[in-house]
């Protein structure tokens, strides 16, 4: 982890768009000024599961996933979190410590906030504590509705399901370089990882995708879109 000393760029964040809109040109500042930058490479982790809670964190760049381990030693993977959503602040008012680890899978950048500041800002701005509590809202029902819509469907449907998500929501393009394991996305959506390697290479042979190296090409992305929804 390395802590980026550079002056505040919240005036050119998207993030400002998306929640500080609501702030003042004083509160905006006063923002950046309790705002720090931490960067972490590929595969470092950003916290683990029972830390305390010290920073309110939100996604600046790169790519996160968010997740715990069973008894047993396995990793399940709970999300994976893109850039200007929040990193694993599901009980950030409601609790003393992490309940999910978070490591990169991307190198990223993470913006810290003391979460007794943003407590202060929700009891002085009522429109802050809207827009704030309804995008964490937002990103909540999207890991549950992506949870829900991957158990109804069967091991190929769950693929085609992952590689669409990674396709149009997070790079918006048909070319990507995937950003997990075959074995995380196991974890992620639940089946063995011999099972992802058979259906990702029945998806090759069918010509359904092409695949060099990590770089993940769709080629037919009605067939993928079909096999996911017949799930």
């Amino acid at each position: 982890m390395e802590l980026k000393d550079i002056d505040c760029v919240c005036d050119n964040c998207e993030f400002r768009s998306i929640v500080l809109e609501t702030l003042s040109e004083k509160e905006i500042d006063e923002f950046c000024r309790n705002k720090k930058e931490y960067s972490y490479r590929k595969g470092e982790v950003i916290h683990h599961v029972g830390e305390k809670i010290t920073n309110f964190k939100y996604l600046k760049t790169g790519l996160v996933k968010v997740f715990r381990r069973t008894s047993s030693g396995d990793e399940q993977i709970v999300t994976i979190t893109r850039p200007f959503e929040f990193v694993s602040n599901m009980n950030v008012f409601s609790g003393n410590n992490y309940r999910y680890s978070v490591s990169a899978l991307e190198d990223s950048v993470v913006c810290n906030i003391s979460p007794d500041y943003i407590k202060s800002l929700l009891m002085k701005n009522g429109a802050f504590s809207m827009m704030l509590l309804t995008r964490i809202a937002e990103v909540n029902e999207k890991i549950i509705e992506q949870t829900l819509d991957l158990r109804q469907k069967n091991l190929i449907g769950r693929i085609a399901y992952s590689l669409l998500y990674f396709s149009g929501e997070i790079y918006n393009s048909r070319i990507f370089d995937l950003p997990v394991s075959r074995k995380e996305i196991a974890d992620y959506i639940g089946m063995s990882t011999a099972n992802v390697i058979r259906t990702l290479s029945d998806f090759k042979k069918e010509g359904i995708i092409r695949v060099y190296g990590k770089t993940i090409e769709i080629s037919d992305v009605e067939k993928l879109e079909i096999l996911s929804k017949r799930g």
